[in-house]
């Protein structure tokens, strides 16, 4: 029997794979000086839930001067300041930089790598996204933006004084942007270069896939909008015209820039939604994902059909008829890749062994929001419709449920899944379920409603309105939901910090997960794998436990053998 047992097969299993690693080192310095990528990925997350928190209080403080007609809670340009602080602060200080954070800490491990591939690169991109931070929020200190997050010329260059807060949005999109570039050029490299022995494309998880495509994205998008901003600043402060009618040049070349990273943009903040939701499903319905090869092609059509259709936005200014037609044509196309994803993650629950956790609430919250956006998206895209609704809080409805549908609910979802990896600990499940019910029925209040506001003539970027056709009741009912949904946030908050003091141990392998990050501790070690296995399939981890069976199955054998 000794015999047999001692020449099993040995495998490498997830409760001794780094005993031998040497501890990370402690203190504040320790921290702010690292180039470890996990550490890295978790600055990232805290400074991204920092400044979710004050866009919130400024979208609370929007939702109250709305409320009621002809409010006078706040002047006109401290509506405009908070309109454009929120829509700033959200796409680019939490949604981005949350995005890049969960990538950093969680695509190494995903592949079987240790690191980034370029670390000190990394510790950069942080810091000069928490500069960016900071130089935009220090316009507080003199005058914060007017113009909102896409600074429109010509009103960010004549309407206020040349030393005022656009220049700080403009060195915001220069600083972020840089940290946006280096962060997929740094992914790009890691993950085309050091995924784990055996992980061919095929094998390559669809998160990882996401990552690729959207850092593909941004390296494509960012050096337009760099440019963009760029002769915006020389046309504020060194006597260029390129923004500027009166003197030659168009308005319409900053939307044609702006847009052109824009509408990527929003595939940006989206595609890592999708996949972490096609990471998530599979695990909590007990199945393989369904039809892998068709969600890594339809990720390829979103990036490549997105990135041709910024003009949509633009259907209101005098283009040509002929791209009309192209351009409307075009973003219907979307819909085709994008419908494959979501039957393929029905078909991927479909008669499965379906579990309820809260990172599954999100995930489902997930697919029914960014459902009814898309929905609403195709209206928008047939430009006599948009004609009719350009500029009005149909269009605000419909970017909340393609942006906090496709991209917050699924980090959210990605926070609950991935939280025991992170921190060693369980979040609370009752709590999370409560703060998941207030999360979706608040956001759904809010902004449903603003459907029906805006096919009644209720108009954008404005900061008070008179009571017709409703207006005061759709307002009331959509600012009472925003508080709704941001007490659902505060209690996901509480939980965190509930989860981080006292949260129940999780293990290496909580969920039994599907990919590789699941082999190591959690947390993963400062090296993250002494012996990283060879991948066989697109979910590792199924494999090592089938692997562990055998193993497990051949000493019992052998017993039985001997005894007879």
């Amino acid at each position: 029997m000794t015999s047999a047992t001692s020449s099993a097969p040995q495998t490498a299993v997830p409760e001794i794979v780094v005993d031998s690693a040497k501890p990370p080192q402690s203190g504040w310095l320790a921290w702010l000086t690292t180039t470890d990528h996990k550490r890295i990925g978790i600055m990232y997350m805290v400074a991204a839930w920092m400044f979710l928190v004050i866009g919130g209080v400024e979208a609370l403080l929007i939702r109250l001067q709305l409320a009621v007609p002809d409010n006078t809670l706040l002047s006109p340009q401290t509506y405009n300041a908070l309109f454009t602080m929120h829509g700033t602060t959200m796409v680019f200080l939490f949604l981005m930089p949350m995005i890049v954070g969960l990538a950093n800490y969680i695509v190494p491990l995903m592949i079987g790598a240790r690191d980034m591939a370029f670390p000190k690169l990394n510790a950069l991109s942080f810091w000069l996204f928490i500069a960016g931070g900071i130089v935009f929020y220090g316009s507080l200190l003199f005058s914060p933006a007017e113009c909102g997050w896409t600074c429109y010329a010509p009103l960010s260059e004549t309407a206020f004084s040349p030393s005022n807060g656009v220049d700080s949005w403009i060195f915001l999109v220069h600083l972020t942007g840089v940290t946006s570039f280096i962060g997929a050029l740094n992914l790009f490299v890691t993950i085309t270069n050091m995924r784990a022995p055996g992980m061919s494309w095929g094998r390559v998880p669809l998160y990882v896939w996401t990552m690729l495509v959207q850092s593909i994205l941004l390296i494509i998008s960012i050096p337009v909008i760099a440019g963009a901003v760029t002769l915006l600043l020389t046309d504020r402060h060194f006597g260029t015209h390129f923004y500027d009618p009166t003197n030659g040049g168009s308005p319409l070349l900053w939307q044609h820039l702006f847009w052109f990273f824009g509408h990527p943009e929003v595939y940006i903040l989206v595609l890592p939604g999708f996949g972490i939701i096609s990471e998530i499903l599979p695990v909590f319905s007990r199945k393989p994902i369904f039809g892998y090869k068709a969600i890594v092609a339809a990720t390829l059509a979103i990036a490549v059909i997105g990135t041709l259709v910024w003009a949509h936005h633009m259907f209101t200014v005098p283009l040509p008829f002929f791209l009309l037609v192209f351009f409307m044509l075009g973003t219907y196309l979307v819909a085709i890749p994008t419908g494959v994803k979501i039957f393929n993650w029905i078909f991927t629950m479909w008669r499965g062994a379906i579990e309820f956790p809260v990172s599954m609430l999100y995930s489902l919250g997930f697919l029914a929001t960014f459902l009814l956006g898309g929905i609403t998206g195709i209206f928008l895209a047939t430009f006599p419709v948009d004609w009719q609704l350009h500029d009005t809080y149909f269009v605000v409805a419909h970017f909340h449920y393609t942006i906090v549908g496709g991209a917050v609910f699924a980090l959210m979802a990605g926070i609950y899944y991935w939280f025991p990896k992170i921190t060693g600990r369980l979040l609370d499940e009752k709590l999370g379920k409560v703060s998941f019910a207030l999360t979706l029925s608040g956001f759904w209040i809010t902004f449903l409603i603003q459907h029906s506001a805006g096919l009644s003539g209720m108009p954008r970027r404005v900061y008070e309105y008179a009571d017709v056709n409703n207006l005061g009741l759709y307002n009331m009912i959509s600012t009472i939901g925003s508080f709704i949904l941001a007490l659902g946030v505060l209690l996901t908050i509480v939980n965190i910090v509930k989860g981080l003091r006292s949260g129940a141990k999780a293990g290496p392998d909580p969920w039994r997960g599907n990919t590789l990050e699941w082999f190591t501790p959690s947390p993963p070690p400062v090296n993250n794998f002494d012996v990283v296995p060879r991948i066989r399939s697109v979910e590792p981890m199924q494999d090592i436990r089938r692997q562990i069976a055998r193993q497990d199955r051949v000493p019992e054998e052998a017993g039985t053998a001997a005894g007879s």
